[in-house]
């Protein structure tokens, strides 16, 4: 099973506000038939909540090419979900996800979870994929120039991380 998180959040100038959050899953099947699942479920989720912009984490170069290749594919069917309902697509590395909700670049996905939960004022710990798209859009919503947006200046790639 291949899983697609996503979560919708509003802002005001004082607080980030919780509207939903979920997982687009596929099954079997070839891979232009699971990209157009993904496609598919994700309009229908703009469509439910019409956001007014889309955040997404940029692909980090895995140890396994192939599933690099596989998630930036997934990644570009997203991608196209959003600009087929005219939203502008703004891309954050999970370095500065990381960084804008836990203050840290290299958390844990637990440590993800436990601040998303906190920031959003939620009951229960979403899923790790949903959490992952939550965080993102906190990123996000934090202006990209301010929190989300940590220097990279002086770094290199290593093993598909940034050090």
């Amino acid at each position: 099973m291949r899983v697609t998180g996503f979560g919708v959040i509003d802002h005001d100038a004082r607080q980030l506000i919780y509207i939903g959050s979920g997982c687009v899953r596929t099954s079997e099947g070839t891979l232009p038939y699971r990209l157009k699942l993904i496609l598919n479920n994700l309009r229908e989720i703009i469509t439910h909540y019409r956001p007014d912009q889309v955040a997404v984490e940029q692909v980090f170069v895995n140890v396994n090419p192939k599933s690099t290749l596989l998630l930036g594919q997934a990644r570009g069917a997203a991608i196209c979900a959003a600009v087929l309902h005219d939203l502008v697509v703004s891309e954050y590395s999970a370095l500065q996800i990381k960084q804008a909700v836990v203050g840290n670049g290299h958390a844990q996905k637990a440590q993800v979870q436990t601040m998303v939960m906190q920031i959003l004022n939620l009951a229960s710990s979403p899923s790790k994929d949903a959490a992952d798209a939550l965080a993102c859009a906190i990123c996000h919503a934090h202006g990209g120039a301010g929190l989300g947006s940590i220097s990279t200046m002086g770094l290199r790639m290593k093993r598909g991380r940034l050090v």
